[in-house]
């Protein structure tokens, strides 16, 4: 079992790299709502993607939400243990669904919004990867020469914990995705990001 301070590390991780993918996701579908709903998965297709970003112990009995081409979420269902998964975004190109316990929710819609985060703890799961997102900037859509891009296997991340914590671990803007290291480090977002094998 992970240190508790270490699965709250790696919940920021994952909630970053999901608030990443749903920006992307969202201003696509904007752009050609009709195309989006055309392609549009099931609901039954969007549960399965966002159970296979945790473990089965813990998807099975999560809270299921979806992101409409508005960008409103959706409950798709209501779970019992205080997870809450997403699904693969069409809109990124590779798979990135989530899991996050509620502090690292609060954390993923905090940034979302651009607000300060809850300043609580949480654990997210991205078992399936991460879709490349930068490791500095963390609202950048598209890579660049100055924003860092990386790609993720599949990993967890440590949400909200305290700046002090974050200092253990690599900051490089160009990690060794292979290793634990901060995503977005010395922004109110950084995360740590820790590569499941």
């Amino acid at each position: 079992m992970l240190a508790p301070r270490l699965m709250k590390t790696l919940i920021v991780a994952a909630i970053a790299a999901s608030a990443a993918s749903m920006v992307s996701a969202a201003e696509p579908a904007k752009k050609a709502p009709a195309a989006a709903a055309a392609k549009a998965p099931s609901d039954a297709q969007l549960i399965a993607s966002a159970q296979r970003a945790a473990p089965a112990k813990v998807s099975k009995d999560a809270t299921i939400v979806a992101m409409d081409a508005d960008g409103k979420m959706r409950t798709l269902r209501k779970g019992t243990n205080g997870f809450t998964c997403m699904p693969d975004s069409p809109a990124t190109p590779g798979p990135d669904p989530m899991c996050m316990d509620a502090n690292a929710f609060a954390w993923a819609g905090a940034w979302m919004a651009h607000k300060d985060p809850p300043g609580k703890v949480g654990f997210m799961y991205m078992l399936e990867g991460g879709t490349d997102a930068s490791n500095t900037d963390p609202y950048a859509k598209a890579p660049s020469a100055s924003n860092h891009w990386v790609k993720t296997g599949p990993h967890i991340m440590i949400v909200g914990a305290d700046a002090s914590f974050y200092d253990s671990y690599p900051k490089s803007p160009t990690p060794d995705t292979t290793q634990p290291y901060v995503m977005w480090a010395g922004t109110p977002y950084q995360h740590l990001m820790a590569p499941v094998h």
